[in-house]
């Protein structure tokens, strides 16, 4: 099946159908992030991008897990012969490459845990990985925000664990990377940042 936005759209469309929750409006948002970013650097595609965005939680269609939907999104994806969209199911929660990063739980089998382990710490990665890795950190199912307040959200949610400090250190050396590259703020391609990461409440996601 060929990946284009149109299958990809229509992908999460009938996930959403399936497991509706907040996932799917976070998951637009990173997207569109992607997108803009993308669109400013050469060597991306701002479509590809977006595609890749859209599509790096479709494993919550199963249902409400936790690192399971990881590998239920790289199977959706390569069932359909996708296969950078199902690294990006994977590699989106790995910004360090070692299983032991996780900040979920592993409800998955012992063989899916072993099959990940070793696709984490061997998957090749390339400036879509870190620019989904980037952008899942600036958005939130509301909007755009900025990385402090996603790593809040997702510490109250997840609780605190022995690699936070270094996943938040990796996402900082991201960000400076792309901008280094664009030659601006990531911020200023992400309309309503300033507004959206004011707001006091946050949301709990439904597949989270």
């Amino acid at each position: 099946m060929k990946l284009d936005i149109k299958s990809a759209e229509q992908s999460l469309k009938e996930a959403s159908e399936v497991n509706p929750g907040a996932w799917v409006d976070h998951s637009r948002y990173v997207a569109m992030a992607c997108k803009n970013i993308a669109s400013h650097c050469r060597h991306l595609s701002g479509d590809q991008a977006y595609i890749l965005g859209l599509l790096h939680d479709i494993g919550r269609y199963a249902g409400v897990s936790s690192e399971k939907h990881l590998i239920d999104g790289y199977r959706y994806c390569m069932e359909r012969g996708w296969e950078k969209a199902a690294q990006i199911c994977i590699s989106h929660a790995f910004m360090l490459q070692d299983i032991h990063t996780s900040i979920g739980k592993f409800d998955v089998s012992e063989k899916d845990y072993l099959f990940m382990k070793e696709f984490v710490a061997n998957a090749v990665y390339d400036d879509y990985d870190r620019l989904v890795q980037l952008c899942d950190a600036l958005a939130l199912p509301t909007g755009f925000c900025i990385l402090e307040k996603r790593f809040v959200d997702v510490t109250i949610r997840y609780g605190f664990h022995p690699a936070t400090i270094d996943r938040w250190k990796k996402i900082l050396e991201i960000k400076a990377l792309f901008e280094d590259r664009i030659g601006r703020s990531v911020y200023e391609l992400l309309p309503g940042v300033v507004e959206n990461s004011l707001q006091s409440d946050y949301v709990r996601y439904g597949g989270e």
